[in-house]
């Protein structure tokens, strides 16, 4: 009976340690970015939105952005639900940034899929 008593007090210390740290980052985890961490996000989109567009990729400009997720993996994946314009039209759509800063070549991959649209864009640089 006592390690009976023993395995459910250590699970009840468990689950407490794992519900004080709750709110931080799991590394490979996806989470909602708030504060600092968004305001980089954002920054980061419309820096890559800005070279997408001196490419062969469309001019879009972010209007509405109704949320930010990241994640690590191999450098950071940034999660986008966002409204875009490209002038003569706007679209809801998802996209998708992951930055490996430390490559020199090919260090930044763009993806971004809008409702209503059959494929997805795809560049890297």
């Amino acid at each position: 009976m006592t390690g009976v008593k023993s395995l459910y007090f250590l699970g009840l210390v468990l689950m407490g340690l794992a519900a004080i740290h709750a709110d931080e980052q799991v590394v490979g985890g996806v989470s909602q970015l708030e504060g600092d961490r968004r305001k980089d996000a954002l920054t980061l989109l419309d820096a890559t939105l800005t070279q997408l567009a001196t490419g062969d990729g469309p001019s879009y400009k972010a209007i509405n952005v109704t949320s930010v997720t990241g994640q690590t993996v191999s450098g950071t994946l940034n999660t986008y639900e966002v409204e875009l314009d490209n002038g003569s039209d706007k679209k809801q759509c998802t996209v998708k940034i992951w930055s490996q800063p430390w490559l020199k070549e090919n260090g930044t991959n763009i993806k971004i899929k809008c409702a209503g649209d059959d494929g997805e864009l795809d560049r890297t640089w």
